[in-house]
């Protein structure tokens, strides 16, 4: 049985070793951004000035641009350390396999979801949202991004060694984190309504910490069922 501080440097090395990997490929990161500032900016060009429209139609069109965007580099989580044998190194740690799935779903938030977040109230200023639903709508996505990140590492273990994993984990994703995107952007909507937030925001914790629990478990029997 590990030490659990020797668990803890490796689930932290693992977290480490992925932002890095990361950094040296910024293209990745870069198309999400890029694709989410001009999906987001597409729609405003395209419907004109109608200030009343732009608003109503913000806190969906903004939730499924991050979306979109969120799952442009999910294929890529387990896919490289599965081409050169890392993925087979990791296994053998002594660190649990959930674990394992649990830190590289973190490293892969903070270096998409989490951009996607910070850069949400700039494409917001598009759509004429006030700066409180802006705080709103940028509170929703950094709430329910990780969710994305979640619930995508289960259809990245799933498509791991098919062909076309991409398309395919396209068609498995979107209908489970539809829920994800209803409560996200109905948070912001329910907000500029003048009702409560709390129950949104109830709804999304709740899930979020239904998938820190379930997700990695899921990934995990995925991943090995991929690698027998």
């Amino acid at each position: 049985m590990s030490h659990p501080a020797s668990s803890v440097s490796i689930f932290i090395g693992i977290i480490r070793r992925d932002l890095q990997l990361a950094l040296r490929r910024k293209s990745d990161s870069l198309s999400a951004l890029i694709f989410f500032a001009v999906v987001a900016s597409l729609f405003p060009l395209g419907i004109g000035p109608e200030t009343k429209l732009l608003m109503q139609i913000a806190p969906g069109m903004l939730w499924i641009a991050a979306l979109l965007a969120a799952m442009l580099s999910l294929h890529k989580l387990f896919t490289e350390d599965f081409i050169d044998g890392s993925l087979d190194q990791i296994l053998l740690s002594t660190l649990p396999l959930p674990l394992v799935v649990l830190a590289k779903t973190i490293a892969h938030w903070l270096s998409s979801g989490l951009l996607l977040a910070l850069v949400s109230p700039i494409l917001a200023l598009q759509f004429n949202l006030p700066f409180d639903t802006i705080g709103v709508l940028f509170l929703s996505l950094l709430l329910g991004t990780p969710l994305l990140s979640l619930i995508g590492s289960i259809g990245a273990g799933l498509t791991l060694a098919s062909r076309g994993g991409g398309t395919l984990l396209s068609l498995i994703i979107l209908p489970l984190v539809a829920p994800v995107l209803i409560f996200g952007a109905g948070a912001v909507e329910s907000y500029q309504a003048g009702l409560g937030l709390t129950a949104h925001f109830s709804l999304l914790g709740a899930m979020l910490a239904i998938a820190l629990f379930l997700a990695p478990i899921a990934t995990a029997a995925s991943l090995r069922i991929a690698l027998e």
